[in-house]
């Protein structure tokens, strides 16, 4: 029973994390669509559309793979509780039987086992005490059988009644999940139509995309140069502190040498550092860089409201294929944007006109990128969901994003299996 209780319990709460998730897609899908409709009043298809419709998109994709997760665990659910529903049935079944023998017996010989005669019946005072006990044993175990057999009656119902609503929870989400299928068929083919209106401005989008291209090309240079300086300057502080150990060691072997009793050590050869152990060279980076990997898929998001417009890789936009190294987040005006962990500010950098923070934690770093205004320096230390800046508008769509990264030393990872689900 106690087993049960846990599945049962561990069930209940992720079908009710996972109706969470829904609800909150449903939310942020009622705000994209509002906003959409508000910039499809523009007979002129905009780039900004298309964000829009991608950012709807995802979501929808990700509401329907939530519904696809509650289906699954409400099929569990059913699956148990038929089986509780049987295994409740065979035991009523078996407790009206055993009880019907046990009336039926008491009936037929009860002219045999007339109480009073068979307690005075008894050879002593010990016997008859016994046969008395006996029969108040006997008397209480049959009011204890009939309350078994009420007890079970009534979880037997509770199952069915909660089998049913199960099964009718099922009912309304693949409902749902079927006009989820059909507003995502249909708006692929919207996006599929503002490509194709955006296609006959071609030279103007195009020119905008470079845009947007010469300040990602620019960021990603900034980014590189600011981790391979901080890289070189870990290196640099690690070897010069191995260097003087080896120096201190080697002195004192000297020392050593000059007793004739002793034998002279060998030469001690300072470290020579790779990138990773140069990050985590001191017992605190070491630290961070294990709490920063301890917290891999429960790191809080950059900003507390948003939404992905566009993941991590390889996309294609008009023809001109682009590389994302991390997620543009859309987020309300003017949002704060926060550090998903604690660690130290590498640098500030200003990239036309919008700024980028980069954050270290031991051999990882966080990059927060298109933020307008920011409120931390170089060399600042910051703590987990500490305010960094402010968001800035899209240059070429108008909307409130933010970019999030996440290296491992050198190299671009998918931050998003890093966060905290939705």
């Amino acid at each position: 029973m106690f087993c049960v209780f846990i599945a049962v319990n561990a069930h209940a709460q992720s079908s009710d994390e996972l109706k969470r998730r829904r609800d909150k897609y449903s939310e942020e899908l009622e705000k994209l669509n509002r906003e959409y409709e508000e910039t499809a009043n523009n007979k002129k298809s905009t780039l900004k559309q298309l964000s829009l419709l991608k950012a709807q998109i995802n979501l929808r994709e990700e509401k329907i793979n939530t519904i696809n997760s509650e289906v699954r665990v409400l099929d569990n659910q059913i699956s148990e509780s038929n089986n509780t529903v049987h295994s409740l049935q065979g035991q009523l079944d078996q407790l009206k039987k055993e009880y019907a023998a046990m009336i039926l017996f008491a009936y037929r010989n009860q002219s045999s086992y007339n109480k009073l005669m068979f307690i005075f019946a008894s050879k002593d005072f010990n016997q008859s005490y016994k046969r008395l006990k006996y029969l108040q044993q006997f008397a209480t175990y049959r009011e204890r059988q009939a309350h078994y057999i009420e007890g079970t009656e009534k979880d037997l119902h509770v199952k069915i009644v909660e089998l049913d609503n199960t099964k009718k929870q099922k009912s309304t989400l693949l409902v749902d999940q079927v006009k989820e299928k059909q507003t995502l068929g249909k708006q692929k083919n919207d996006q599929a139509r503002v490509v194709s209106d955006l296609s006959k401005q071609q030279g103007q989008l195009k020119e905008q995309q470079r845009d947007v291209q010469r300040k990602l090309a620019r960021t990603n240079q900034e980014i590189n140069a600011a981790i391979r300086r901080e890289i070189a300057e870990a290196r640099r502080k690690a070897e010069e502190e191995a260097a003087k150990a080896a120096k201190l060691a080697n002195a004192a072997n000297a020392a050593n040498g000059d007793n004739k009793n002793v034998t002279p050590a060998k030469k001690v050869i300072a470290k020579t550092y790779t990138t990773s152990e140069a990050l985590n060279a001191t017992p605190e980076a070491a630290k961070l860089s294990n709490d920063f990997l301890g917290n891999r898929g429960s790191l809080p998001w950059p900003v507390t409201n948003g939404v992905v417009i566009q993941g991590f890789g390889t996309y294609s936009i008009e023809g001109i294929k682009s590389e994302s190294s991390g997620l543009e987040i859309k987020t309300n005006p003017e949002a704060s944007v926060r550090a998903v962990f604690e660690g130290k500010v590498v640098r500030v950098i200003n990239v036309y006109g919008t700024y980028t923070v980069i954050i270290n934690h031991g051999e990882y770093f966080t990059v927060y990128s298109n933020l307008r205004s920011t409120n931390v320096a170089a060399g600042q230390r910051v703590g987990t969901k500490q305010n960094i800046g402010t968001v800035a508008n899209e240059s070429s769509t108008g909307i409130p994003q933010v970019n999030f990264q996440l290296w491992k030393v050198s190299t671009p990872v998918n931050p998003k299996i890093w966060l905290a689900a939705e």
